[in-house]
């Protein structure tokens, strides 16, 4: 045994820890930079109005924000019902969390990315089908917003299936979904640019968010620890 190579590696539980210490600070910040612009549609979220919570950037972000704790009970809820059925304490809750992070993570996105502008119903619907043409007129937010479309999808999908345990399948699920989403803007006249290079950056921030869970993916149906015993046949 290396007893240098032991030495220098750090136990898993101080690496959590420093982990968290650096979370921490990260969401205090990010909470910092959101607090002002998110209490602007508090007011109407409260109130239970439409216009100013639902059909603006700060209101869903903030209702996004308001149900991550039902969010997480249903997981807990479903990797309980898991254990339940002899599903492992690991698979259980990385199935779980998958599954409502897929949803929790990419619906406020899509809801975004639908919302109608000032002259929806009245313009032409608009196409840019030429590849890197609209990169430029994007900005820096606007291509961070378009990566982040279907982030959580690229990122929970593999580790819920494990047909999707791929990049090529994964950039193929991205670009599948944000080419549905492209043709409803157009088919709906939402008075935005459907735009090939929307479908392009969505794809690769599906991609993007798949590499970091590589380590989580599920690369087979269902391990055999996972399934539940059959019960032993009566002696006789």
């Amino acid at each position: 045994m290396n007893r240098n190579a032991s030495l220098s590696a750090p136990p898993r539980r101080t690496r959590g820890i420093v982990l968290l210490g650096l979370a921490i600070p990260g969401m205090a910040g990010v909470a910092f930079l959101l607090w002002r612009p998110l209490m602007m549609s508090a007011p109407r979220c409260l109130a239970g109005r439409w216009h100013g919570c639902l059909d603006t950037f700060n209101g869903v972000v903030l209702m996004t924000l308001v149900a991550m704790p039902p969010a997480t009970l249903v997981a807990w809820a479903l990797a309980r019902r898991r254990r339940a059925s002899g599903v492992t304490v690991a698979s259980a809750w990385r199935m779980s969390l998958a599954e409502v992070g897929m949803v929790h993570g990419t619906v406020p996105f899509l809801w975004l990315t639908m919302m109608p502008g000032a002259g929806a119903g009245m313009v032409p619907a608009r196409v840019s089908p030429v590849p890197l043409r609209d990169l430029a007129t994007m900005g820096p937010l606007g291509i961070v917003g378009n990566l982040l479309v279907f982030a959580a999808l690229g990122f929970f999908a593999p580790m819920r299936f494990a047909a999707l345990a791929s990049v090529p399948r994964i950039l193929a699920l991205g670009a599948g979904c944000s080419v549905l989403v492209e043709t409803a803007q157009y088919v709906l006249r939402l008075d935005r640019v459907s735009s090939v290079d929307d479908v392009l950056v969505n794809a690769a921030g599906a991609v993007l968010a798949a590499l970091a869970s590589r380590r989580w993916w599920r690369t087979t149906a269902q391990p055999p620890s996972d399934r539940p015993r059959p019960a032993p046949a009566p002696a006789g």
